[in-house]
């Protein structure tokens, strides 16, 4: 290769060129990531308020120069006039044939009105005037269908084959369309002619004033935006047609508003009069809609007459259509909300033999059902406020369904809905359970001991504590919440609270091991230290003792460290009499015998004595008197009942034995230089 010139030559560029070219960075670059710079609330708001007011001047700037511009096409009276006397004509004749066909449905309007109203005196048949009055809009409904039939019959035979006649009679046709329909619903709703089919108790004067106004503003709106504005921007020139638009939106906007604060007293006053005789959760929506309404109307006609002049063409189709939507919709959440309260002051009633054996079943279930109503009840107003959001362009319901916020949240929802649901079910049936056991059912099973009350008691109370604490600890989780730094928290707390608690944490764990060794129950005799006394109540830290005196005491339980309880097992009468030294012991003996048979003779008194007495006879003797002892063992409680029934049958048999109780006796002393003392 060496030995080959040309070859040693291509060898020698290839070296050269190498040595030529710089060696490639062995240290890599590093490029730190884009950091997304963040933005405060405050300039959010400042950003949007910013961009919506670039596009209002632009949309302000527009609307001036179609004012002052230059006029598209000449003028043309011929044309005007001649298409004008055709659309005259053709609206004329719409006008006369839908004004027969309404006056020939009078009657059958009134025979309506007054079938509804005989029929929903019977309160059976509540249902009958709404269908009328429902009856009654179809068929409004297909008498306006049937004049826009004849109307587009009676515009292809005058529009002779013209497009601008036909133009404009297309536009009146439209116009008649949507302002009719639109009238439709205003005599749904007031019906002035006809009171019978009137939905709402408004008086007459007041539904044919409302009727009459609204009427009027939707005819000026509908044939002012839909025909006038664009025939005269078509026939004379754009700058007219929209100095026409902007003085007829001006003219209607200003009587809109005088007649909103003009009638808001009247309005205002009706409004509370319909809360207070309404349902408490629709009372709190009126009463609020009652404080707002003006404002919202005021909105309502200002944002028309904006959107009317940026957009004439589509303002009022907008308009109109998110009116009709927001109307349906806060019908069919009132509709629902309603059914749902009148389910809610509904309650169930379960059979006797059912409430014997779970007393608080029936309350518990209609307290679940109650919330469960008031949660959907909620949450039928919560979607209502945003599909009226969406109806308006300001939040798109749909495309949020759709994403993952809100699919998240739907699923959310879902999880805490069956996590309360089965939550709810197993406290029912727990407590219910426990509930059985203390109770007694319809078959006469006897109660519970007092042991098993109390114990059962605690069990629920700390059943209901531990479900509810698992509850909140999975909702927290469900809805995003870090639960583990709470756990920790509760866990320092609980540890701080035991140091600063040890008394309590004392008295609860005495408490159980007490509870659990059965040592007491609710109505036993107990003597607790200096107090003896019955057992009223027990709870997870102390216990209360009654004494025969009335005085009530609470003592905590880890205060006892000893305590007798009269109620285990068995009783025990131990008597002492004691008789006179002098008196002879067997006549003693044979008449505290015969106490005693004649005691067992009373079977009242038999049957609380557990087997035979027991006679230890002679057990003390003194300087003035010897005792004679004798035993019994009783049932529970009864001991001092035995022990009066003897001591009385031992006081009679003693004085018919002539055995006398010892006496006190004394020893008089003389005097000094007295004769001879004297004793007795």
């Amino acid at each position: 290769m060496l030995a080959n010139d040309s070859a040693r030559q291509e060898l020698i560029d290839q070296l050269r060129k190498a040595a030529a070219t710089p060696p490639p960075d062995s240290t890599p670059t590093l490029t730190p990531p884009a950091v997304k710079e963040e933005t405060t609330v405050l300039e959010n708001v400042t950003q949007i308020s910013r961009e919506y007011g670039e596009q209002l001047s632009s949309r302000f700037s527009q609307l001036w120069r179609n004012i002052t511009g230059s006029p598209h096409k000449p003028f043309n009276p011929q044309t005007f006039t001649s298409a004008a006397w055709h659309f005259l004509l053709l609206a004329g004749l719409v006008f006369a044939f839908w004004w027969l066909v309404r006056l020939a449905a009078l009657p059958l309007y009134r025979k309506m009105g007054e079938w509804g109203r005989h029929k929903n005196r019977d309160r059976g048949n509540w249902l009958q005037l709404p269908l009328t009055i429902a009856g009654a809009f179809i068929i409004d409904l297909l008498l306006l269908a049937l004049t826009l039939f004849v109307g587009q019959l009676l515009s292809d035979r005058l529009n002779g084959n013209n497009p601008t006649i036909a133009f404009q009679q297309s536009l009146f046709l439209n116009a008649f369309a949507l302002i009719e329909f639109f009238k439709a619903i205003l005599r749904l709703i007031f019906c002035p002619r006809i009171p019978a089919l009137r939905p709402f108790n408004l008086s007459d004067e007041a539904a044919s004033y409302w009727s009459l106004r609204l009427s009027a503003l939707s005819s000026l709106i509908g044939y002012g935006l839909i025909v006038a504005v664009p025939i005269i921007s078509n026939q004379v020139n754009v700058q007219v047609g929209a100095l026409a638009n902007v003085v007829i939106m001006l003219c209607i906007t200003l009587w809109a508003l005088y007649l909103i604060f003009h009638n808001k007293a009247v309005i205002t006053q009706g409004l509370i009069h319909l809360a207070d005789h309404s349902l408490a959760f629709f009372s709190l929506f009126i009463r609020a809609f009652a404080l707002v309404w003006h404002w919202l109307a005021c909105a309502y006609f200002v944002v028309l007459f904006f959107f009317s002049l940026f957009d004439p063409g589509n303002s009022l189709k907008f308009m109109m259509g998110a009116t009709l939507q927001s109307l349906a919709i806060i019908g069919g959440a009132a509709l629902v909300s309603g059914i749902l309260s009148r389910w809610i002051a509904k309650t169930i009633t379960l059979s006797p033999a059912t409430q014997r054996n779970y007393p608080e079943l029936q309350k518990r279930l209609n307290g679940w059902i109650s919330a469960s109503l008031k949660a959907a009840r909620i949450l039928t107003v919560c979607v209502a406020i945003m599909l009226l959001l969406s109806a308006w362009g300001l939040f798109d319901f749909r495309e949020w369904l759709h994403n993952d916020a809100g699919q998240k949240t739907v699923d959310v929802l879902i999880r805490i809905a069956l996590i309360l649901f089965f939550s709810a079910i197993g406290w029912t049936v727990l407590a219910s359970l426990i509930e059985n056991r203390l109770a007694s059912d319809i078959h006469g099973r006897p109660l519970p001991s007092a042991r098993a009350r109390t114990l059962l008691t605690l069990f629920r109370n700390a059943l209901a504590v531990v479900i509810s604490t698992i509850t909140v600890m999975i909702l927290l989780s469900e809805i995003g919440v870090n639960i583990a730094p709470l756990l920790a928290g509760a866990g320092a707390l609980g540890l701080a609270i035991s140091f600063g608690a040890q008394t309590l944490v004392k008295d609860i764990i005495t408490g159980i091991f007490i509870q659990f060794e059965n040592g007491m129950n609710t109505g036993d005799l107990v003597t607790i230290g200096p107090l003896t006394g019955t057992v009223e109540r027990m709870s997870i830290r102390s216990v209360g003792v009654r004494q025969d005196t009335g005085a009530y005491h609470i003592i905590p339980w880890s205060s006892i460290t000893t305590f007798a309880n009269f109620v285990r097992g068995i009783g025990s009468v131990v008597a002492n009499y004691d008789v006179d030294r002098h008196e002879d012991l067997d006549k003693a003996s044979q008449a505290l015998k015969a106490a005693v048979d004649d005691l067992l003779a009373q079977e009242e008194i038999r049957g609380l004595i557990i087997g035979e007495p027991s006679f230890a006879g002679l057990v003390g003797l003194s300087n003035t008197a010897f005792t004679l002892r004798v035993s019994f063992t009783t049932l529970p409680l009864k001991q001092w009942t035995v022990r009066f029934a003897l001591d009385t049958q031992v006081k009679k048999h003693f004085d018919r034995a002539g055995v006398r109780a010892p006496v006190q006796t004394w020893q008089q002393l003389p005097m000094p230089g007295a004769d001879s003392p004297a004793a007795e």
